[in-house]
């Protein structure tokens, strides 16, 4: 793995200001109109993923965000990956539960149409790919309807076209947010924070990684730059 030369402007002193009151990794109660999913429901995904005789060789998860540095499964192989017609993006709203509150609710990641995006393939273990898809979506779907439902891609990686499972934002889900200048998503992401941390530690966390990992995102990377100098006005204001 290529260690990133670039220095990253937000540090993990401007992510110490902002702790959660409270921290906890507990499900909370899901918002009005979601419900919490059920085994039965994870069951019922992975047979439509997978198909009920499971017979694929391979299954292949590509993550873009918080599954880069925090994967929720056990995996046997890792490379890295480009999908084309899908970006990142923080696209995901609004969270006033884990990584942010009412007064100053968080944006998540998602993948949303256009463009291409750069991030980490992980093969599951083929003898345990119910055990590790449960794991997965009860990290990702634990409210259903989902806003960014899964489905399968298309990743270049190397010489390879390998077709994985992703997570991509449903546009008409009511939790599709648009429209937001760049300096709007920085001044969100320097003051949320909820009971699994800040929205500032989420995105040192995934711009970190994907550098450690050879891949350069430049709105990224823009916007961690944005978010420490906002940290630091709050914090800092004779730095």
């Amino acid at each position: 793995m290529a260690k990133h030369s670039r220095q990253m402007r937000l540090t993990e002193r401007h992510v110490g200001y902002l702790q959660a009151d409270d921290p906890s990794d507990e499900m909370p109660p899901p918002p009005a109109g979601m419900h919490a999913a059920t085994p039965d429901d994870h069951a019922q995904a992975i047979d439509t993923l997978l198909g009920p005789d499971r017979g694929h060789d391979e299954v292949w998860i590509f993550a873009y965000g918080s599954l880069i540095w925090k994967p929720a499964c056990d995996f046997v192989e890792m490379r890295t990956g480009l999908v084309r017609g899908w970006h990142r993006a923080f696209c995901l709203g609004w969270n006033n539960r884990f990584r942010g509150s009412d007064a100053n609710p968080g944006l998540m990641l998602a993948l949303d149409r256009g463009g291409a995006c750069n991030g980490v393939l992980y093969r599951l273990p083929t003898g345990q790919l119910d055990e590790n898809m449960t794991k997965l979506l009860e990290r990702e779907m634990g409210w259903l309807p989902s806003p960014f439902p899964p489905r399968w891609v298309n990743v270049k990686s190397g010489d390879r076209i390998i077709r994985a499972i992703t997570f991509c934002i449903d546009r008409h889900s009511g939790r599709y947010v648009s429209g937001l200048s760049m300096g709007e998503i920085a001044d969100m992401l320097a003051t949320a924070v909820g009971s699994r941390g800040s929205m500032a530690q989420y995105l040192y966390a995934t711009v970190q990684h994907l550098e450690d990992m050879g891949i350069h995102d430049p709105h990224l990377w823009q916007l961690q730059s944005l978010v420490a100098d906002r940290i630091e006005a709050a914090y800092e204001p004779d730095h």
